[in-house]
Formats: C-alpha cells, sequence, structure tokens
C-alpha cells in the first residue's frame, strides 16, 4: 500500500509552490460553493439542507485530500449521490442515510485494503454511461419547480412520470419571475464562461441572480424561505442513531454507494492524471474516500467522492499538490463561518438553473448517441441501465447493467474460445491446411485423436468442448492429446471437465495427455493434487513432438507388458 500523495510531494514542497496551491485552492473553493449547495437541494428531501453539502464538501473534501492517492483530487457532493440519497432517504429517514454514508465508507476502505482499485475501472463503459446520463435526466427532472417556480401543494411524488405528471398538473401556477431569473442566470454563466474561461462562472450567476433578487425583493423562492436560516459552522460530531435490525436493510444501497464512490473517485483521478502526467495509487485513493465518507456521516454530511469538474479546475488553477484541496475546503469552512447567513439569500431559480447545466454536461449526450450506434449488445446494455435508472431505481439499474455486461462479455469470450480436432491436419491430410502447414507434419497414429483448444477454457466455454471432443472420438483411440497453447486462463470449471474427461477416459481406457499448457492452466492444474496424480505428471508435455514421443514410449511399454505377460503365467 502506498503512502498518501501528500506525504511524497511535501518532500520537496517550497513557498512558490504553496503559493500556487493556495491559489488554485481559493479558486475552487468559491467554484465549489454552488455546488455544493445545489447538490444538497437536488435530493429534494428536507432534512438535507443546503448546509448539508458544505459541511460534506468541508469534512470529506478535507480528509480526500489530506489521505488520497492522487495529487490534484477534489472531494465533495456530487450528482451521482442526487437519487440514491432521495432514494435511501425516503425509504430510511436521514438517520437511515447516514448510516448508510457511514457503512459505504467502510466499505471503501475495504476494498482499498482488499486492493480492488485496479478492478473497480473495468466496470463497462455502457453501464457507467447509461446510469451517468439516467442521473442527469432524473436531476434535471427535480429542479423543474424550481425553474419555473412552480407553486406545489404536498409532496411531489417521487417517481419520475408521476412527478411530470404533478408539474403538468401544476403548469398554471408558473412564476413568470423565476422563469426569467432562470433564464438571465443561464445566460450569465455561459457568457461569463465564454468571455472569462477561468472565472467561477457558476458562482458569478449565482451573485448576479442573488443580487437582482435582494435590490428588487423579486417574488420567488429562496434558501432561505424553504430552508430557514443556515448554521454559520460545523455541527458536532456524533454517531448515528440506529437500531441493529435496520443494518441488513442497509448494506444493499451502501454498497451502491461504495461502488459508485470508487467509480468516480478513480475516474475523476485517472482524468487528473491524463491532464498532468502523474499518476495516482488507486488503492490508497480508495481507503481515502472511505475516511472522507465516514467523516462527513459523523458530522451529518451527505456522500462524497472525487469530483471531476473540481479536480480539473484546480489543475488548471494551477495546483502543485493536495495541499490546494486542503485549502479548497478551509476556504469553504471560511465561506460557511463568516457569510452562512447570507447564503439563505440565493433564489432556488438561480441553482435550479447551475443545475441544468451540470446535467447538460453530466448526460454526456455525444458520448450516449455514440454507443447507440456501436456494438447493438452495448447498446442495448446502455438504453436498460438509463431507463432503468431512470424509471424504477439507480440500484437496481447498476445491478441489471453490471450482471448484463457481464452476461454479454461472457459470450463474446465463449464464441473466442474454439475446440476441433486436428489430428488430419497435422499428418497433412487435410487438404485446405497442407499449403500453410506443411513443414510442420507429422505421423499421427491411428489409435491417437489430437485436439487444438484455442481462448479462455472457462464456464462459458466448456459446453462446446464437451459437444465437439464427446462427438468426435471413436471407439478405437486409446489416446487423446489435448494442444492447450493457445488456452491462456483457466477456471474452477474448466478444470472441473477436465477431471470429468480424464475419468471419462480412464472408464474407456483410454490415455489422456496435454501439451503447451500455459503459466496459468499450469498453476490452477498443479494445485489440484488427486486431477494431478492421475493424469501423471510426465502425460503434462512440452508440446506436440514431446507428447508424440511420449505416446511412443508409452506403446512401448504396453508392448514390453505384453511381452513378459506369457511367462509370468
Amino acid at each position: 500500500m502506498h503512502y498518501p500523495s501528500l506525504i511524497s510531494t511535501l518532500k520537496s514542497y517550497d513557498r512558490k509552490k504553496f503559493t500556487a496551491d493556495l491559489t488554485a485552492g481559493i479558486t475552487v473553493g468559491v467554484v465549489a460553493l454552488p455546488l455544493a449547495i445545489a447538490f444538497a437541494i437536488a435530493c429534494g428531501v428536507k432534512e438535507i439542507t443546503p448546509a448539508s453539502g458544505l459541511i460534506t464538501a468541508v469534512v470529506a473534501g478535507f480528509m480526500i485530500s489530506l489521505l488520497g492517492g492522487s495529487k490534484f483530487q477534489i472531494g465533495g457532493p456530487t450528482g451521482a449521490f442526487v437519487v440514491l440519497i432521495a432514494g435511501v432517504a425516503g425509504s430510511y429517514g436521514i438517520q437511515g442515510l447516514i448510516l448508510c454514508t457511514l457503512m459505504a465508507g467502510l466499505f471503501l476502505i475495504l476494498f482499498g485494503l482488499a486492493r480492488l482499485g485496479a478492478l473497480i475501472k473495468y466496470i463497462p463503459y455502457p453501464v457507467t454511461t447509461g446510469f451517468t446520463s439516467g442521473i442527469a435526466v432524473t436531476i434535471l427532472t427535480t429542479q423543474v419547480r424550481d425553474l419555473l417556480g412552480l407553486t406545489i401543494e404536498g409532496e411531489i411524488p417521487a417517481a419520475f412520470i408521476p412527478r411530470w405528471g404533478c408539474y403538468l398538473d401544476n403548469l398554471g401556477s408558473i412564476n413568470p419571475w423565476a422563469v426569467g431569473l432562470s433564464a438571465l442566470t443561464l445566460a450569465v454563466i455561459l457568457i461569463t464562461r465564454r468571455l472569462f474561461p477561468r472565472a467561477p462562472f457558476m458562482l458569478v450567476g449565482m451573485l448576479v441572480a442573488t443580487a437582482l433578487c435582494a435590490c428588487f425583493d423579486l417574488p420567488v423562492e429562496t434558501i432561505q424561505s424553504r430552508f430557514g436560516e443556515l448554521p454559520t459552522g460545523l455541527p458536532e460530531l456524533r454517531m448515528p442513531e440506529f437500531e441493529w435490525a435496520a443494518l441488513p436493510a442497509l448494506v444493499k444501497p451502501a454498497f451502491i454507494i461504495a461502488l459508485l464512490a470508487a467509480i468516480e473517485s478513480l475516474l475523476s483521478a485517472s482524468v487528473a492524471d491524463g491532464m498532468t502526467g502523474s499518476r495516482h495509487h488507486p488503492n490508497t485513493e480508495l481507503i481515502a474516500q472511505g475516511a472522507g465518507n465516514i467523516a462527513s456521516a459523523l458530522f451529518g454530511g451527505i456522500p462524497a467522492t472525487g469530483a471531476i469538474a473540481r479536480t480539473a479546475t484546480n489543475i488548471r488553477a494551477g495546483a502543485k499538490s493536495p495541499v490546494s484541496g486542503l485549502v479548497h475546503a478551509v476556504t469553504l469552512l471560511l465561506i460557511l463561518l463568516l457569510a452562512g447567513r447570507y447564503a439563505g439569500m440565493v433564489p432556488l431559480a438561480a441553482l435550479g438553473s447551475i443545475l441544468l447545466l451540470v446535467c447538460w454536461n453530466m448526460a454526456e449526450v455525444d458520448t450516449f448517441l455514440h454507443l447507440l450506434k456501436g456494438p447493438r449488445r452495448d447498446a442495448a446494455v446502455l438504453c436498460i441501465t438509463f431507463i432503468l435508472t431512470v424509471l424504477v431505481d439507480l440500484v437496481v439499474a447498476v445491478e441489471v447493467g453490471v450482471v448484463l455486461a457481464a452476461l454479454l462479455f461472457i459470450g463474446r469470450m465463449a464464441q473466442i474460445s474454439n475446440v476441433s480436432s486436428i489430428s488430419a491436419e497435422i499428418m497433412g491430410e487435410d487438404p485446405d491446411e497442407i499449403p500453410a502447414r506443411s513443414r510442420y507434419l507429422r505421423y499421427v497414429p491411428d489409435n491417437v485423436e489430437i485436439f487444438d483448444v484455442q481462448g479462455p477454457f472457462f464456464f462459458g466455454a466448456v459446453e462446446q468442448f464437451k459437444d465437439i471432443v464427446f462427438k468426435t472420438l471413436e471407439h478405437n483411440i486409446e489416446y487423446v492429446l489435448l494442444r492447450l497453447r493457445l488456452v491462456p486462463a483457466l477456471d474452477a470449471t474448466g478444470l472441473h471437465v477436465l477431471e470429468d474427461f480424464l475419468e471419462y477416459c480412464h472408464r474407456h481406457n483410454i490415455t489422456l495427455l496435454l501439451c503447451g499448457v500455459q503459466p496459468q492452466p499450469m498453476k490452477v492444474i498443479n494445485r489440484d493434487f488427486p486431477f494431478l496424480n492421475e493424469l501423471h505428471k510426465e502425460n503434462i508435455c512440452e508440446d506436440i513432438d514431446a507428447a508424440l514421443a511420449r505416446i511412443q514410449e508409452l506403446e512401448t511399454q504396453k508392448m514390453l507388458v505384453q511381452l513378459h505377460a506369457p511367462a509370468q503365467h
């Protein structure tokens, strides 16, 4: 396990680097302010206030930079968790969500200690794109009320279709001032980003909208009018209240939160590596993400992970080390302490515009359309994951998407695997193969059958092996040679099939030989002592020539036994 990146970077740290980190940290802290507030509000849970987002960005962001395996990672609340947070809080309450966040942190630490960092990045791209785009649509759906200023009595349905039905039923209550403020905020953000790319354009849009709302006393909802006054500091550190009987039900959503946090944080760290040429330590990063989520839960925050947009902003602002991430957290803390009461003046329509832009970036429309034009099976996984995320549940979407992608992968690997009889080819009796392989011709006795096995020999390919080998074998065969030189991997199911085939060979007085066994399959075979003893090490040969020589040796031994048999009587 690697040490946190902060330790290694501080060895050559100097005043020049600190100045760069200070500037970058303040910049990304200012950029993170509206996002932390907006993501908390987007959860749609009364108990999750804008302060919850700021607390998460401060506490989790500090821990992730302090202990992380990336020099430039910025942690905090992100859009990926909005749907999950709303679902967990709706089912188990705010204490259940906090406990779920705590458990997710423990899972992340276990992921890191088990060195799973290199494996998590292999989650199929159509699955991640599908649920990310689905989350974007879901978040946008939650913001329609604030973007249009709708007046809705009672609770808004959580499900996608009923929610839109509620919006349509209340279209008559549109607030023109909220619509205008939403459009103005979006316009200011886009213009500022175009003219001043390095400026915190989302913050600029939020400040302009807040100033107009305050100066002209516009009739629109603000953070304070819906959530009350914000606290001006961090809450007390305390363990969440829970009942032991509730823990089993929280394991599943906690695991999904941990998985999403791992995927997004490692993706963000990889993006940072591509921008800077550095290399992150994935397992160290996972442990830091776990510690950040545990700390966030203990302070009453929400789940956190590495944020790609804020990490990229950190790099573009000139960050040199994780110190910039620590400065970012301290900056947000100072804003919370000194200006927290003024945050209540921010109009919700402005935050809706900020989230509208975030959703557009999250949706990755170009990537989504590109994957739709790709292989049909991948496009199907993409669409199913997307639809399930929007209409059913993110947890179900991730589960189904990963299972479908795994099944498709197994199918592709099974197609790559191939088993064929090559005795005729080896002897030059196959007219299609003579021009290409004539220099490899060998004599194969009539009582010998040679099979060439290609591709991974795993549970997805064993049925093909059984069908071809058992159908091809004739009654007068005394020796079967399996050439495994093109088998890179052997799993437990594949080994079990070999065991069954060896038993079949013994019942029919057939001697089984293997040749060209690669290191991984050889390692698996060596661990199975009963199979190795039954097969005999001498019958595992280096190549076909050695195997044919071994067969000749066995034939000679058999002849000698037969010659001496009468003398023994």
